[in-house]
């Protein structure tokens, strides 16, 4: 266990200080980390599931990390109230964005109805995209390969999309981060300063919470015409 768990942290502390010399959007930690990974356990014949459980432990540290969000919430919550119907409004409107982007990406490469159910929920945090792909009738694992996929793009894109839009509202840049990408969003959030961390958290929590209830309403809707328009 504390092999692969040293390892880990030695490539993502390598590819981060490479990312930091070498800006290109290509060499981004969450994109040379896992692939150098997998180029290691595949060369030392190492299955997934040896890999998963042998780095167990900073899979148990994804608790303590989530619970931590909670510290700058408390600390913001005067902010957070005076702006509450601004989160609320943003948040529900990029739930909607997401998933109606979702569908129509995906009806535009002709995937299959399962896929597409599968899609739906990719912009909110894992555990609960997989519990809402499970009650729409999705495949978890597929759900959980477009949730990373999402957070791993959005952390990428983010920073500069901030930029290039010359986004300077911390309340904007945290919610940006928290809709688009969750948890990976969250933590590049955390890099711009507090009150990012605090509304990106917020974003990723109303987020999932919104998306739970879109599963019978939207969600629905949009299952039923990608069944009708394949002839399921």
């Amino acid at each position: 266990m504390v092999f692969f768990t040293l390892i880990t942290y030695v490539i993502y502390m390598i590819s981060k200080k490479i990312y930091k010399r070498r800006s290109y959007f290509f060499m981004h930690p969450l994109l040379i980390s896992p692939l150098a990974l997998i180029a290691l356990i595949s060369c030392l014949h190492v299955s997934g599931t040896q890999y998963i459980h042998s780095a167990r432990l900073l899979s148990h540290l994804l608790g303590p990390a989530t619970v931590a969000f909670a510290i700058p919430i408390y600390k913001h919550r005067a902010l957070l109230k005076k702006n509450l119907g601004i989160i609320i409004t943003s948040i529900t409107t990029g739930v909607i964005v997401a998933i109606l982007s979702s569908f129509a990406f995906s009806k535009l490469l002709r995937m299959a109805p399962d896929l597409i159910i599968s899609i739906l929920p990719r912009s909110i945090t894992t555990p609960i995209a997989i519990e809402v792909s499970k009650e729409i009738g999705g495949l978890p694992a597929l759900t959980t390969v477009f949730v990373i996929v999402t957070g791993i793009m959005g952390g990428i894109i983010g920073p500069s999309a901030i930029k290039w839009l010359s986004i300077e509202s911390p309340i904007a840049r945290g919610l940006a981060f928290g809709m688009s990408a969750h948890g990976v969003g969250t933590s590049k959030a955390m890099e711009y300063g507090e009150q990012e961390g605090t509304f990106s958290t917020l974003a990723m929590i109303f987020a999932a919470w919104i998306t739970l209830l879109m599963g019978d309403s939207l969600i629905p809707m949009l299952i039923h015409a990608a069944k009708l328009t394949s002839g399921v």
